[in-house]
């Protein structure tokens, strides 16, 4: 069972060459993921917000009349997804998406955390309904839960030195530039793959690739888009950088989506819970909640 961004290249097979222009030049809409922008908030209008709901193919609200109560299920320490807050209580962005859904459904919740490797056993073992935990759909995963549709994807992304060129991010504009990257993942296996002109670089780990770009001894970096949009957005990159190009989400290397898992066969449940997210997107709410936890998109 993996989290959104530990996806590896193990198993990834070379793509033709003719697939590069639709993931470089059209990646945002890759595996039908729509941008969108909220009305009701300006700062939507600059921010990138995943969103993976066709308004012409608005769902019907299932029968939830069985369905008195639903005991989410998330982990300890993925912030900003999921964690213990001061005091101790769940909170992130899946544990306000989950009560969000709730309030839509008008159907009380309760919210556990376990550990991140107990999760898919104990909703096995019927001790919650539900888990909001960034989990990967892998098809190992598939053959014990069920998934809703997914409400946000894994983006990779590049980023530059704020003062650098403002180049795009292509393989013929990278020919010969250093990109950072970390070694042994999904993001280094896609550069060999389409930008094999570029002067890749690994690092042992984010956080070494993250400095080499902020003392510039790289041009770039390719990674994560969640882990570069809170780097950019923290103190640790004292302002450097910004990103350049994508985002990035061929679902060979960056994963199908991230969903709710519930058990197999629970469809009323998987269901509602579509409908739920849909209305809230609809509303405006899913986007509002984005833009809290993400002022910088991954997207």
């Amino acid at each position: 069972m993996h989290r959104a961004e530990t996806l590896t290249p193990s198993g990834l097979k070379r793509r033709p060459l003719i697939l590069l222009a639709l993931v470089v030049l059209t990646a945002a809409d890759s595996g039908n993921v729509r941008m969108a922008h909220a009305q009701a908030s300006p700062d939507a209008a600059s921010v990138g917000v995943p969103g993976f709901w066709d308004p012409r193919r608005r769902p019907e609200r299932p029968d939830t009349s069985r369905i008195n109560l639903i005991r989410f299920m998330t982990e300890y320490d993925y912030p900003p997804f999921n964690y213990a807050g001061p005091d101790g209580n769940p909170t992130g962005f899946n544990v306000e998406l989950a009560r969000l859904i709730c309030e839509e459904l008008k159907i009380p919740c309760t919210m556990q955390m376990r550990r991140f490797d107990t999760l898919v056993d104990a909703l096995a073992q019927n001790r919650g309904d539900a888990i909001i935990a960034s989990i990967v759909p892998t098809p190992e995963l598939r053959q014990r839960v069920d998934f809703t549709n997914p409400y946000y994807r894994a983006s990779a992304r590049f980023v530059a030195r704020r003062d650098s060129e403002p180049v795009q991010a292509l393989p013929e504009q990278l020919e010969a530039r250093r990109v950072a990257v970390v070694a042994g993942t999904s993001h280094e296996a896609f550069l060999k793959n389409f930008f094999t002109e570029a002067d890749m670089r690994p690092y042992p780990t984010p956080e070494a690739a993250r400095e080499a770009l902020r003392k510039g001894e790289v041009d770039y970096l390719f990674g994560d888009g969640v882990q570069l949009a809170l780097w950019l957005n923290g103190t640790d990159s004292a302002g450097c950088c910004v990103f350049r190009g994508g985002p990035y989400t061929e679902s060979s290397y960056f994963g199908e989506g991230i969903g709710i898992a519930v058990r197999r066969g629970n469809d009323t449940l998987r269901l509602a819970l579509n409908w739920a997210l849909f209305r809230l997107w609809e509303k405006g709410r899913f986007t509002d909640l984005w833009l809290r936890y993400f002022p910088i998109s991954p997207f």
